[in-house]
C-alpha cells in the first residue's frame, strides 16, 4: 500500500523564501518576460517539491538545483503545451478581422456589367474586353484589332461613357468598383 506523504509546509515556506525570487527570474527568462506565466511555473514547481518529500533527502548542499532543473522540465512541458493547442484568438484580432464580403451583391453587379457590356457596339466591346478584361496595352490592343492606337483610347472612352449610363447606379464618380483598379488598368500610350 503507497501512503502519500508531502513535505512539511514549514520547509516550503522557507524553500520559497530562500529560491523564489531566483526561480521566478529564471522562469522569467524561460517565458519571454510573461510574469503571469512564471508566476504560475513558481507555484508549479513549489507544488513539485511540497509533493517530493525525498527531494529535501538528497545529497545536494541546495535545492536550487532540483529547483531549476523541475521548473526549467515545467517551462518545457508548457510551451510544448501551447504550441500543440490551436492559437487562442483575442478580441483584439477579431475586431481588426476584416469583415466577410457579401458575394451576392458582387454576383449581382458582375452581371450588371456584362449585361451592359453586351449592349456594346461589336467594336467598343471588343476594345474593352481587351483592355478591361485581358490586360492589353493600348499598343497590344491596336496590333491585335488592326486599328490606330488613337482608335481604340476613342472607343474605350466613349465605351466607357455610354457604361456610364447604362449601368444602374454607377456614376464615373462615386464608384469605380465596377472597372479594374487604377493602378491596374492600362496607360494610354501608344506603347
Amino acid at each position: 500500500m503507497n501512503t502519500t506523504t508531502t513535505t512539511d509546509e514549514r520547509a516550503i515556506a522557507e524553500l520559497q523564501r530562500e529560491h523564489g525570487p531566483a526561480l521566478f527570474h529564471f522562469l522569467l527568462g524561460l517565458t519571454f518576460g510573461d510574469r503571469q506565466r512564471a508566476e504560475d511555473l513558481v507555484q508549479e514547481t513549489l507544488v513539485r517539491a511540497w509533493q517530493h518529500p525525498e527531494a529535501f533527502a538528497a545529497p545536494y548542499d541546495s535545492m536550487r538545483p532540483w529547483l531549476f532543473t523541475v521548473a526549467r522540465r515545467l517551462a518545457i512541458d508548457a510551451r510544448r503545451s501551447r504550441l500543440a493547442r490551436p492559437a487562442e484568438v483575442s478580441d483584439t484580432v477579431l475586431e481588426s478581422t476584416p469583415a466577410a464580403q457579401d458575394t451576392a451583391d458582387s454576383a449581382v453587379r458582375a452581371l450588371d456589367v456584362r449585361e451592359a457590356v453586351r449592349t456594346l457596339s461589336p467594336e467598343h466591346r471588343a476594345v474593352l474586353v481587351r483592355i478591361y478584361f485581358r490586360g492589353l496595352s493600348v499598343g497590344e490592343t491596336a496590333t491585335e484589332l488592326g486599328i490606330p492606337a488613337g482608335t481604340v483610347k476613342s472607343r474605350s472612352h466613349y465605351a466607357l461613357r455610354r457604361l456610364s449610363r447604362t449601368l444602374p447606379g454607377y456614376s464615373p464618380d462615386s464608384d469605380r468598383a465596377l472597372l479594374p483598379p487604377r493602378d491596374a488598368r492600362p496607360r494610354f500610350n501608344a506603347a
